[in-house]
């Protein structure tokens, strides 16, 4: 239920949401007074959300900071979080989508012998069958790639972040030889990852983040301060689901 009504309350948190509400309630009211200010609260939203400048100064208060790959100490496994790809119905393949970092830094990892072993964690988080089994598909991949199949281990049951760390840990402890851990996620989805790992009872976990939006050069160009991005607010809508998803951990007791 707990993941049904994620799912479903995802919507409410998008700003696109926001500002269709405000515009059918602009295009709805009678009251020329109320229409106008309808329509000027949706433009001002539009223009806030699909800011890239201020999407990633608020994103960079939220995201982990990484480290350098070169860095990172050995550890006996890295657990790779899901929601890296979707599958391709009509080629009968999986699709990397930003989230695919995780396994691209994950794959250097164990190829730097920086880890011993890969941990894919994750079926389907979508409600709907798509086809996707995203863990089994990814181990699939790389045995073609030359892993050895004793090198990845899967839990193909969990379908969000708490159930991921719970699910883990079950798989982990019937391994008494590893007691090291990776966690290899998205710099914006970490926070969340590593509190509810450390609540499972993966002591000593070490994040490792990917995918970062923010970086400790800021660099903007004159595009990005004055011209308006759509997709930024599809990725505010990501931001929206990590603070809410983690206020709603914390009330649950999952972190």
């Amino acid at each position: 239920m707990f993941f049904i009504l994620s799912k479903i309350f995802s919507f409410f948190i998008h700003p696109f949401s926001w500002i269709l509400v405000l515009l059918l309630i602009g295009w709805k009211t009678k009251r020329d007074q109320r229409k106008k200010w309808m329509f000027r609260a949706a433009i001002i939203l539009t223009l806030f959300f699909s800011n890239t400048v201020i999407f990633c100064e608020f994103t960079r208060m939220w995201e982990t900071e990484g480290q350098e790959i070169e860095n990172v100490q050995h550890h006996d496994v890295a657990i790779v979080l899901g929601g890296m790809a979707e599958f391709d119905n009509n080629h009968n393949r999986l699709s990397l989508r930003r989230g695919g970092d995780r396994i691209w830094q994950a794959l250097h990892l164990y190829h730097l012998g920086k880890v011993d072993k890969l941990l894919l964690v994750g079926a389907n988080g979508h409600l709907m069958d798509d086809k996707l089994d995203e863990a089994n598909q990814f181990k699939a991949v790389l045995i073609d790639f030359g892993i050895p199949a004793t090198d990845i281990l899967v839990e193909d049951h969990s379908k969000n972040t708490f159930q991921n760390a719970i699910e883990s840990k079950k798989i982990l402890d019937s391994y008494p030889e590893i007691d090291s851990y990776l966690l290899v996620t998205s710099a914006l989805h970490m926070r969340r990852s590593l509190a509810c790992f450390r609540k499972a009872g993966f002591v000593g976990i070490e994040p490792f983040t990917t995918d970062h939006y923010t970086g400790l050069v800021r660099g903007y160009t004159v595009e990005q301060y004055l011209l308006p991005n759509i997709s930024v607010m599809a990725d505010w809508g990501k931001l929206n689901h990590e603070w809410v998803g983690y206020l709603s951990y914390w009330f649950a007791g999952y972190i």
